[in-house]
């Protein structure tokens, strides 16, 4: 096997977040639970709430694009597959996905949909309520998969939210059949509890096929996806399924498995919480980079923690310190 380019391509919703601090009044008046993330299906929904909004930031986002950008931090090398569309939120997605450090080369889809959106209200809890267009990430067809990117990274990443419209589902299948005849891991996030209550058949049988090598979930997540209530039994579960096993806990911490050996970590100690979003992303660019980078199981849990605490401690989902030296401070 050759000596992979990238360390992580990853696969997911290409989405421009747009970030902007707002009230528990404001979350009440729009109708929206707190913290949750709820799905817009016209621009013309997206646009009317964006008029809502206060001052915001935009930055490119994505549950898989936050992560790759976060191991490139790290200083990891990484690419990302994901559909924009020919508009400027689509120029927004690509300039600054590059200039984190990831590679980024899928093709622009003209005409409508536009690129997809997340308008994310950040209250002072640090909690984000997030509305989200998908747009044209939805459409991702099996055409713009770069195959010999994909055959040339150590890992292949999956996002579990863009399984559910069917042309990115069908491209994930082809690039999992790639990255395996090349001899390389994939790892899939389940995303969220929804994903799993549409497509738990499909993520269990390719865990069944053997087709996953490193799985990540957050404790609703992983009981779902075992229908099993009780945390050990459900690890216990899904760690004999698959060769690594991440389970994230808040602020419980983190814990892993890995052939039949167990490590857990504790959460990092930060002064406040101020923005949740993307702490599960984070979390998995610090454990795919120590695993890519041949650390122990222990260390790259740690890394992940690391990683997420500092994502949480100020505003939005890309890192705010040099993440090589906070990394190197913390670990030794």
């Amino acid at each position: 096997m050759s000596q992979p380019k990238y360390d992580v391509v990853a696969i997911g919703n290409a989405i421009v977040d747009i970030l902007s601090q707002a009230d528990d009044a404001f979350i009440e008046s729009i109708g929206v639970a707190k913290g949750s993330m709820q799905l817009m299906f016209s621009p013309e929904d997206a646009d009317a709430l964006y008029a809502k909004m206060g001052p915001g930031r935009e930055v490119s986002g994505g549950s898989a694009a936050n992560t790759v950008a976060g191991i490139a931090a790290l200083g990891g090398r990484t690419a990302f597959i994901g559909q924009v569309a020919d508009d400027q939120l689509g120029e927004v997605f690509a300039h600054d996905i590059r200039a984190a450090g990831v590679d980024f080369a899928t093709p622009v889809r003209p005409g409508q949909p536009t690129t997809a959106r997340c308008l994310i209200f950040v209250t002072p809890d640090g909690q984000r309520t997030m509305n989200t267009y998908l747009g044209a990430s939805q459409y991702l067809p099996e055409q713009a998969l770069d195959l010999a990117m994909i055959e040339d990274a150590a890992i292949l990443y999956l996002e579990g939210y863009l399984w559910d419209p069917e042309e990115p589902r069908a491209a994930m299948r082809a690039a999992i059949e790639a990255a395996r005849k090349a001899g390389r891991k994939v790892a899939f996030t389940l995303s969220d509890v929804f994903c799993i209550g549409r497509h738990g058949g499909d993520f269990r049988q390719l865990i069944a096929d053997g087709l996953i090598d490193i799985l990540f979930a957050n404790e609703g997540e992983l009981t779902a996806l075992a229908e099993v209530e009780d945390f050990d039994a459900a690890v216990a579960k899904l760690a004999a399924q698959v060769p690594t096993l991440v389970v994230t806990r808040g602020a419980a911490g983190a814990s892993a498995m890995q052939h039949g050996q167990r490590a857990d970590v504790a959460a990092e100690p930060i002064a406040r919480v101020v923005d949740t979003t993307g702490a599960g992303d984070l979390f998995a660019a610090g454990f795919l980079h120590g695993q890519a980078q041949g650390k122990g199981l222990e260390a790259s849990l740690k890394l992940g923690a690391i990683c997420a605490a500092e994502i949480i401690s100020h505003f939005g989902a890309r890192p705010n310190v040099d993440m090589k030296a906070l990394a190197a401070s913390k670990l030794g």
